[in-house]
């Protein structure tokens, strides 16, 4: 994307993001359903990656699946 270069499933730390760009140090995450459980625990790992430096955007599965336009225009922006 963009001429860089994203890896899926990148362990940082002792989690595993699900995309991962390290020259923009970049962590994509894509929640489904079950995350509407874990928003504590969701917290508790963003908030440490984002210590580390790691930078967060946060999709739904939903938008991925049904307005993935909106989902590149808000990663290229």
């Amino acid at each position: 994307m963009m001429g860089y270069d994203f890896h899926r499933q990148k362990p940082i730390d002792n989690y595993i993001v699900d995309f991962y760009c390290s020259e923009l140090s970049l962590a994509i995450e894509i929640d489904g359903d079950s995350h509407s459980v874990k928003v504590a625990k969701d917290k508790a790992r963003q908030d440490r990656l984002e210590a580390l430096g790691v930078n967060f955007l946060r999709f739904s599965e939903r938008d991925v699946r049904q307005n993935i336009e909106g989902v590149l225009y808000k990663i290229n922006s």
